[in-house]
């Protein structure tokens, strides 16, 4: 791109981008009066911001800041005067200026953690579908805990998870897994109830005798499964009140779990929309909230022990195995985290994606975005935070829409999709929160970068070995010149299975919930075909199964250090997990065709695990 061009697409000074090129490669304007909107949203940071806001570096770098005195995070103390030193210490530190201004120093390695020599395959696990004959109607983390033995007895190196995160307590329950109510806690329905400390002392036949029956064709019912759920764990709670254990692992949580076990107790109350409880429960650090916590203080400690056994459930679920967990773009704006961050977060606008090739329409989320400059005088914790408790637990991470740390399409409340712009955010600080949480916990990182992508990003994440997201249904070359800092897939939830996409099943769908024309939609197919029908050699008269085994051999062509499958495709599940933008009663709650207990008697499974295992042996 030339010099001109690039000054053309620039930001302006509140990192509002007026021009943008869309997928097509054409430069768009945006309108002025979406310009000057978004303009006031952001606001104007202090004049003294530069002076305050966290230091993100690395060892060996220059800072220009003098003679300062760092204090370290694990206790000590030091004196550096001019760059870091190239072993000083990776964390979380503060410094005090020459200017007398004390500053968060966040020395990070500016790469991700990434074992050397290392290449796996694995499934991708939309846990909530995964259901058991011992489930109660939902995939559980005993149900992941079944998988996860079975993938390792089958030689698999990870596994990669739809979010876990939390949504209110109340009814009805939000079934979309990335519009979560925190990013920072967990979703109890994934509980196996039969496995909680204390459920021997209770009888819970009365619930269990409720539960839906194993049923592959039921759709996932989460209210009835939550009603159920949350009485019998009630009643558990009630029986065995709180181990010291838990009372040790709350404490450590600190603040964070206080802030959100109070939130689910007030959305108990008064509904899960923050915005619309009295006004005096709307500050989290109000005196009429700390009344209330008072007041309901073993209401507090329910939802906090929920999150003591979600995290102690999980972190056996996953054992040894690298389960990647899934990071939504960002929160339900009424939910906790919008609670507790929300002087950081932007009103009246949504994230969401420009129009592109599948999704004309452009996309909007229901998630509003951080402003950049706040979300700096937050000293990033809300980031930090985010990333660090999807971490946890499990031994990798995958970011949706990783481009949002570059830069984020805002929609404004009461707009299309197509009236947004872009808003830059600081990605190197960002990318380099991310490496330092990734080398801390030795967890690897994956980006999806799909969709609408500007110049630049995909080699910055290369640089910053946050692992590239490869589809065999997006790529024009061929596998083998995929690069290897990837992971590597033939499709994703937001789009068709292999067997949907075949028999054209997924195109009925879509032509039964959007209003997009019949041909369109066919143009779509056959475009996603092409990449590979031909390259596998394949006549079209093929089976669903035969196409599905020949395009996971072709995937398994990739020199990736990531190889997935999807256990849809294994099993030859049509339906797709989730269809974008549209209003359809299946999205998020379609179950796998096939029980847990019974995938390793499924000869498409089998077939697939041959093919991956054989291709990364290889």
């Amino acid at each position: 791109m030339s010099t001109d061009a690039e000054n053309l697409l620039r930001p302006d000074e509140w990192g509002v981008h007026r021009r943008w090129v869309d997928a097509l490669d054409n430069v768009r304007e945006v309108p002025a009066e979406v310009v000057d909107h978004l303009r006031a949203i952001i606001g104007t940071p202090p004049a003294d911001l530069e002076e305050r806001a966290p230091i993100v570096t690395r060892p060996g770098c220059e800072l220009g800041l003098g003679r300062m005195e760092v204090s370290c995070e694990d206790g000590g103390s030091r004196v550096i005067d001019g760059a870091l030193p190239s072993d000083f210490p990776l964390g979380y530190h503060s410094v005090r200026t020459a200017a007398g201004v004390d500053r968060q120093l966040i020395v990070s390695p500016g790469r991700c953690w990434l074992p050397t020599g290392w290449r796996a395959w694995g499934w991708s696990v939309q846990l909530y579908a995964a259901r058991s004959r011992a489930s109660w109607g939902i995939g559980d983390l005993g149900d992941l805990r079944a998988i996860r033995e079975w993938s390792e007895g089958l030689g698999a190196g990870f596994l990669l998870v739809n979010p876990l995160h939390a949504v209110a307590p109340t009814l009805p329950q939000e079934a979309s897994p990335y519009l979560p109510a925190t990013r920072r806690f967990r979703n109890p329905i994934y509980l196996r109830v039969e496995a909680v400390p204390g459920a021997e002392r209770v009888d819970l036949f009365p619930w269990s005798g409720q539960a839906t029956a194993y049923d592959d064709g039921a759709l996932v019912d989460r209210d009835s499964v939550w009603q159920l759920k949350r009485s019998a764990l009630a009643a558990i709670f009630q029986a065995s009140g709180v181990s010291d254990e838990c009372s040790a692992w709350c404490s450590e949580q600190g603040q964070p779990l206080g802030d959100f076990a109070t939130w689910s107790a007030l959305a108990d109350a008064h509904g899960p929309d923050w915005r619309r409880w009295p006004a005096t429960l709307q500050q989290p650090t109000s005196p009429e909230v700390a009344a209330f916590a008072a007041e309901h203080s073993r209401d507090i400690q329910f939802h906090s022990w929920l999150q003591w056994l979600v995290d102690a459930q999980l972190r056996n679920a996953s054992g040894d195995l690298n389960v990647l967990q899934d990071l939504p773009i960002g929160v339900d704006g009424g939910g906790a985290d919008a609670w507790a961050w929300q002087e950081t977060l932007a009103r009246d606008v949504q994230a969401g994606a420009p129009p592109d090739v599948f999704n004309p329409g452009g996309q909007r989320w229901g998630s509003p975005p951080f402003v950049p400059w706040r979300l700096r005088e937050a000293g990033y914790r809300p980031f930090i935070e985010a990333i660090r408790a999807t971490i946890a637990a499990a031994g990798g991470i995958r970011i949706d829409h990783v481009m949002g740390l570059f830069r984020l399409w805002w929609v404004p409340d009461g707009g299309s999709p197509t009236e947004g712009a872009y808003v830059r955010y600081p990605s190197v600080d960002l990318l380099d929160i991310v490496a330092l949480e990734s080398h801390r916990a030795a967890s690897l990182v994956v980006g999806e970068d799909l969709g609408t992508v500007e110049d630049g990003v995909r080699e910055t994440l290369a640089d910053h070995r946050i692992l590239s997201y490869r589809l065999l249904f997006f790529e024009d070359d061929d596998p083998t010149e995929w690069p290897t800092t990837a992971m590597a897939a033939v499709t994703t939830h937001d789009l068709p299975t292999v067997a949907g996409l075949w028999t054209g099943t997924d195109v009925e769908e879509q032509a039964r919930c959007a209003d997009t024309p019949r041909e369109q939609l066919e143009r779509g197919r056959q475009q996603l075909l092409s990449r590979w029908r031909g390259p596998a050699g394949l006549s079209g008269e093929e089976s669903a199964a035969q196409a599905t085994l020949a395009a996971y051999r072709r995937l398994g062509r990739a020199p990736c250090v990531l190889v997935s499958a999807t256990l849809e495709d294994a099993v030859g599940e049509e339906r797709r997990p989730n269809m974008p933008g549209v209003a359809r009663p299946e999205n998020w709650c379609v179950p796998l065709r096939v029980a847990v207990d019974d995938l390793a008697a499924v000869s498409t499974v089998r077939a697939l695990t041959d093919a991956l295992r054989d291709a990364v042996v290889d």
